[in-house]
């Protein structure tokens, strides 16, 4: 700070000020600035005992000394417009913080105090030694300076201060910046990662404001659609174990695009001393364009580094301006003598010590345009250009406050203020509204947090034809449009360092396809998980669906698992191999069944007909035939038709087969009785008796049918108990009792049959009908009875396939069984079929 003592009643001098590296000008209203021109500072020692030293500062940076000279050329360029702030000359004064907080708030406090050695005017009128300060460049500087700004209102529009936490208007009322806030970078930053699909991402941050506010906001942002691998934090003072630990966590990480927010030199040289490469690095405003950084020797490890850049912008006359520079011994121009020698490497007479006494002797003379440096470098103007616009923009408020008309002014009572007494605080007021077009047709304006427009260039790492790290810009982002198109990039002029030449991938578990579902791993991120099949009949037809949609009762999951389809319907056809098979049986027995009628038919006269009553022959062969035809009615889609007939068709024909087999096996029990003396039995089995019998047996069956359809029929149904991916179409029974009844009826006559049969089947061999009958009803019963669990245990159509079989096995069964050994006698043995030899047999017997 100024200490100051009187001289006399209307006059101070001042005691001691700061020495610090300044460029000053004067003028009407005085223009402060902070930059960073010198790297390294050199302490004073605190002995408490004897006065301190001033901080020293060394290590000036060319390059850097472009920007201050970037805010005088904009100064110089405003005075000679006489379209903004006529009449009025703007001053400045300049100083280097030598990237050191202490030195950067020494600056601060010397912009608020008069340069004037000795104060004359004590009546506090005029304007105070700066209305509006440029910079720092640095988010912690700023911070720290703005603590002691804030309270006297004094604007600072800083040029490279990206900390967010500078867009807090509470704390920093008076803060502008016009490079945008790390907000805006990390959104521009997950605007890359979210156009490459990358949602396993390492972040490395430096440990400070700028760093931990940065990655902050990082993880927010990235935590809505991936997850950060690892989070590192770069220390400020250089600590070789830390930086270690830093580079083997990358070494073993699976993340493969590390985003970094740190300019640590020595991070960098680490990751190339230990030839780390394939990761694909995100780089921050802080180091994308850094030229410390941007070596070739560093390309083998960051070749093809993607960042986000300040906007690129052109100031015309710049680079005449600053060739125009030349040595200036005045004390508010030392900066300049330290920017010669620094770019000559020589010494001026006046600066030599015994130290550097060898050095070589700087003229005055030297030209600037014979070496090529960065600070005559105008091709990439980025910090520089922001520079130059926050000379305009406070230039701009300047001039709105000048053009304002009394009466309708902003302050009290609608009062202007004046541009020869204009105070910092009205300045303030007028920045907050500047808007205007500059000469890029760039819009430069701030919002209510005082932040600038988000404009970045997106660059791309790449090596040039002399073998140097060429920083070529590869696309845009731009916050003020729409989201959708914010970012447009230039894809095949980006340069990737990986052997296929493409975008990476970085994920912790590759994506699940359709067809799958994610299933997170326990006690690790949600990016990481297993891809688990979706289950029969559950579908996924998206890319990392979180769960597996059910398929409607019709539908079932195909092959894949990501499309449902419809179930495969599955019943007895005609056109597959077994119901072809089934079929075929079918019209084999059907053909028998005629043709032994046909047999018997053609021999109705002859005595092996007769003898077993031909009537009921001829009746048993049609009921056989109906029997073999009505198993065509199970194959086949079922139909509310070919339900009702299939069932109705087989109760009624085994029915009236059953009957006359029953009704033959009587006749000849009574035919046996008949011979015994005194039995007259066979007087009531007549023709009449026996067709009423038969009819008699099949009309309950019958009316069994008819209950069952009318209470509650056969139905085509849809089965898919056994089969989820197939629906079953079969014949529901409707009603149980309906279809046991009928069952039962035929299980009934059937087992009276074969009881009857078999007491009567040691008659004599001329009335043999009974043994036959009897093996008939044995096969019959076998069948059925073997019929039931194999019915129940076949799935499907089969189910269908074992009740035709039954039903032909059965009718085949009957078939061979009663009138195979007549057809023999009949065709082959004529000579047997006479009534002589029945009773030369009898005779035998």
């Amino acid at each position: 700070m100024f200490f100051v003592s009187a001289v006399d009643v209307n006059q101070c001098k001042t005691h001691e000020s700061f020495e610090l590296n300044q460029l000053s000008k004067r003028g009407d209203i005085i223009l402060g600035g902070l930059f960073t021109l010198n790297f390294k500072t050199i302490r004073p020692e605190l002995s408490f005992t004897s006065k301190p030293d001033q901080w020293k500062c060394e290590g000036f940076e060319v390059s850097l000394f472009q920007r201050s000279q970037a805010m005088i050329f904009a100064i110089e360029e405003i005075n000679k417009n006489q379209t903004l702030l006529p009449n009025i000359t703007l001053g400045y004064r300049l100083y280097d913080n030598c990237m050191a907080l202490p030195v950067a708030l020494r600056a601060a406090t010397a912009l608020l105090a008069d340069m004037d050695e000795v104060i004359n005017d004590f009546s506090c009128n005029g304007s105070p030694p700066v209305i509006a300060v440029v910079g720092d460049p640095l988010s912690s500087h700023s911070i720290a300076a703005m603590r002691i700004m804030g309270p006297f209102h004094l604007p600072m529009v800083s040029y490279s201060a990206t900390c967010s936490c500078l867009s807090n208007r509470r704390e920093f009322p008076s803060f502008f910046r016009t490079i945008p806030s790390d907000a805006f970078q990390v959104k521009a930053m997950i605007h890359i990662i979210k156009y490459y699909g990358w949602v396993w991402i390492g972040a490395i941050a430096s440990d400070d404001d700028y760093g931990q506010n940065a990655i902050k906001a990082f993880i927010k942002e990235v935590s809505a659609f991936g997850c950060v691998a690892f989070i590192e934090m770069v220390p400020t003072v250089y600590k070789k174990e830390k930086i270690l630990q830093i580079v083997n966590t990358i070494k073993y990480s699976t993340a493969k695009v590390i985003v970094v927010f740190s300019p640590q030199v020595e991070f960098f040289k680490e990751i190339v001393k230990q030839n780390i490469t394939g990761r694909q690095w995100i780089a921050s405003e802080a180091w994308s364009t850094s030229s410390i950084v941007a070596v070739t020797e560093n390309f083998h490890s960051f070749g093809g580094t993607i960042g986000v850049a300040v906007h690129r912008g052109t100031i015309p006359g710049l680079e005449h301006f600053l060739l125009q520079l030349h040595p200036d011994f005045s004390n508010d121009k030392k900066i300049i003598i330290q920017f010669w020698e620094t770019l000559f490497d020589c010494k001026f007479p006046q600066n030599l010590s015994k130290v550097n006494s060898s050095s070589r002797i700087c003229t005055g003379i030297e030209d600037i345009r014979t070496i090529n440096t960065a600070y005559s470098d105008v091709s990439e103007l980025r910090v520089t250009y922001n520079v130059y616009k926050a000379v305009y923009a406070i230039a701009h408020a300047l001039h709105n406050l000048m053009s304002c008309e009394n009466g309708n002014g902003p302050f009290e009572n609608k009062t202007c203020a004046s541009i020869k007494h204009v105070q910092p605080w009205q300045v303030l007021h007028y920045l907050k509204e500047v808007n205007f077009i500059n000469h890029l047709g760039e819009r430069v304006a701030f919002n209510e947090n005082g932040d600038a427009m988000a404009i970045y260039d997106i660059v791309n790492w790449q090596l040039s034809n002399d073998s140097r790290i060429q920083i070529k810009t590869v696309g845009l982002f731009d916050e003020t449009v729409k989201e959708v198109n914010q970012i447009s990039l230039a894809e095949e002029q980006i340069f990737w360092n990986f052997e296929s030449r493409k975008p990476p991938e970085s994920v912790c578990s590759k994506s699940c396809q359709p067809g799958t579902r994610k299933a997170s791993k326990k006690g690790e991120p949600v990016c990481c998980f297993d891809c688990v099949p979706c289950a029969d009949g559950e579908v996924s037809s998206e890319v990392d669906s979180v769960e597996c949609i059910k398929c409607l009762d019709d539908f079932w999951s195909n092959h894949g698992r990501n499309q449902c389809v419809l179930k495969e319907l599955e019943f007895l056809s005609f056109d597959d191999a077994m119901g072809i098979t089934l079929t075929t049986i079918t019209v084999l027995g059907t053909c028998l069944s005629v043709a032994v009628l046909a047999v018997f038919i053609h021999y109705r006269s002859t005595p092996v007909v007769k003898a077993n009553n031909s009537e009921l022959s001829f009746l048993l062969l049609i009921s056989l035939t109906l029997c073999f035809l009505c198993s065509l009615t199970f194959i086949g889609q079922p139909t509310h038709t070919t339900c009702m007939l299939r069932h109705v068709m087989f109760g009624i024909s085994f029915v009236l087969c059953i009957s006359c087999i029953l009704v033959k096996t009587v006749v000849v029990i009574m035919a046996f009785k008949a011979t015994l003396p005194g039995n007259n039995m066979i007087k009531w089995f007549g023709v009449s008796q026996l067709r009423g019998t038969v009819f008699f047996f099949t009309f309950l069956q019958s009316l069994i049918c008819i209950v069952w359809l009318v209470t509650s029929p056969p139905i085509p149904a849809k089965n898919t108990k056994y089969f989820n991916s197939k629906i079953i179409l079969e014949c529901d029974v409707g009603s149980v009792i309906g279809f046991s009844s009928l069952l039962g009826y035929i299980g009934f006559l059937a087992c009276i049959c074969f009881l009857l049969a078999f007491f009567a089947r040691n008659l004599p061999d001329t009335f043999n009908e009974a043994k036959f009958i009897t093996f008939s009803m044995l096969i019959f019963c076998a069948v059925w009875i073997t019929f039931i669990p194999a019915y129940i245990s076949s799935p499907g159509k089969h189910t269908v396939a074992v009740e035709v079989f039954a039903i032909l096995a059965s009718s085949f069964g009957v078939l061979f069984a009663i009138f195979a050994p007549k057809c023999y006698i009949i065709i082959f043995k004529p000579e047997r079929n006479t009534k002589r030899a029945l009773m030369r047999r009898q005779n035998v017997e």
